[in-house]
């Protein structure tokens, strides 16, 4: 019960940081442009962004985001996760295997360079493993697992940055 007004006043506190740092309106709205809501609910209404993002980890990720690095607010990276809500069942199984059509158009999306494929999927595969072998993996839901999912392919790139662009 006391959970709700903690979460809010930590919101409220974030947002009124993050609008003193920078003027009204030059960059963008972190808990619907940013984090893992906008990713997951790019071409959705504003709230299921919002909602998303304050229900995976309170904003702090998309906020993060929108400070210090608001070129990911938006651009190949919302393509990508985006590619992955839509195409998460065959990512997925192409994982298992270590490669496929997918997974390469995926990383083209994210834009990555061909020679570094393998060493990407590679790290997305050592990751997953993790995750699949969660007890509580079989009851998430598909956009939490496409989130997961996202995650560890951002953590690949992250290994291959000199190799994709931004």
């Amino acid at each position: 019960m006391l959970k709700f007004p903690v979460i809010a006043t930590a919101l409220l506190c974030v947002a009124t940081s993050v609008s003193a740092a920078k003027p009204t309106g030059s960059g963008p709205n972190p808990f619907s442009d940013c984090g893992i809501g906008a990713a997951l609910f790019s071409d959705g209404p504003k709230w299921a962004a919002v909602t998303s993002n304050i229900i995976w980890d309170v904003g702090t990720t998309a906020v993060t985001s929108a400070t210090m690095s608001p070129e990911t607010c938006n651009g190949k990276s919302v393509k990508t996760a985006q590619f992955i809500i839509d195409n998460y069942d065959n990512l997925a199984e192409e994982t298992a295997l270590g490669q496929g059509e997918h997974l390469t158009a995926m990383l083209t999306v994210r834009g990555c360079q061909g020679s570094t494929h393998q060493t990407i999927v590679s790290s997305i595969r050592e990751d997953m493993v993790g995750n699949v072998m969660a007890i509580d993996y079989s009851a998430l839901s598909d956009v939490e697992k496409a989130a997961q999912y996202y995650q560890a392919m951002d953590a690949g790139v992250a290994s291959a940055a000199d190799s994709c662009s931004a």
